[in-house]
């Protein structure tokens, strides 16, 4: 989840990110082995350009992917409640998964009136060991928690999202038992660190924690993203796909950021975005353009015109 102005998988274990030069523009990758079934997009950086718009052109080619039979997945680290910006396009099934992967929500009631269908949830005690460890290994550290339906976040944590928190409190207190986080699921906690590079925080983070909890980022500060063991956009994916009947092989999924890492490996194709992560790009088996050069459309339209 990008600051907001800015699996392991169930059926197939993601492999480790192959060389970026493994990566090629649209125009020099291969044409898909099976024909794809379903197009999994991450949103910020990838599908939505720098002014979080959905471009003409790419609206477009979600309505031709979808009339072609290709159901379409949002696949992000955005909140259920963020989704407004792409509530318009959704098709058919009318589902995403959000909080990479922690949830999988039902768009078509629209803004404020989505539907949980699936949780995947953070126990409390996995956050807390999280939070504590973290704060060891990084002092300074801060924290929000993320629910099904609400916000809450430490005193010194920044501003950098759309809504008033819920609650102002330390982490510990959100989390315990009987403190204000309690009723609700935790989709995941957020880990802020004002001064260590992004990169250096989820390598430090990850070694502390270890399996405790899932750990990825996809912001361009020192934001760290924390889910439940084995929770990621590919996992979910995953079962997504199970459930349909559909096979890694025939997924086309694009990303940008070390989120979209499982999910691109996982993915029969995938793309990184031309403004994409290094992570990304060693993971995925192609490339496209930019985010503000509509590169998921380009790429969806090259598909079409293969099948027809």
């Amino acid at each position: 989840m990008r600051d907001n102005g800015a699996v392991t998988s169930a059926t197939r274990q993601p492999e480790p990110p192959a060389s970026s030069t493994r990566s090629a523009s649209p125009e020099q990758a291969a044409v898909p082995a099976v024909p794809p079934r379903l197009i999994a997009t991450d949103l910020d950086g990838t599908l939505l350009r720098d002014d979080k718009s959905v471009s003409p052109r790419t609206v477009a080619a979600l309505a031709a992917a979808e009339e072609a039979g290709i159901e379409v997945f949002f696949v992000t680290g955005r909140p259920a409640r963020w989704m407004d910006v792409v509530s318009d396009h959704v098709h058919g099934h009318g589902l995403a998964i959000c909080g990479n992967g922690a949830a999988v929500v039902d768009l078509h009631g629209g803004p404020g009136a989505h539907r949980f269908v699936k949780v995947r949830e953070l126990a409390r005690e996995n956050a807390l060991d999280a939070v504590r460890l973290i704060r060891e290994a990084a002092p300074g550290t801060v924290y929000a928690v993320e629910q099904t339906y609400a916000f809450h976040q430490e005193p010194d944590y920044p501003k950098m999202h759309r809504e008033i928190p819920d609650t102002l409190a330390p982490a510990e207190e959100l989390l315990h038992p009987d403190g204000a986080a309690a009723g609700q699921p935790v989709l995941k906690i957020l880990a802020y660190h004002p001064t260590l590079d992004p990169d250096a925080f989820l390598t430090l983070a990850r070694l502390a924690v270890a399996e405790r909890a899932t750990i990825t980022r996809s912001s361009p500060s020192a934001l760290l993203e924390i889910s439940g063991p084995g929770v990621s956009k590919a996992s979910t994916l995953a079962l997504c796909c199970a459930e349909r009947g559909i096979s890694h092989e025939e997924v086309v999924a694009f990303g940008d950021m070390p989120n979209d890492v499982e999910m691109l490996t996982w993915a029969g194709q995938s793309y990184a975005m031309g403004n994409a992560h290094p992570d990304a790009i060693a993971a995925a088996s192609g490339r496209t353009v930019a985010n503000n050069d509509d590169g998921v459309a380009v790429v969806i339209e090259q598909l079409l015109g293969r099948q027809r």
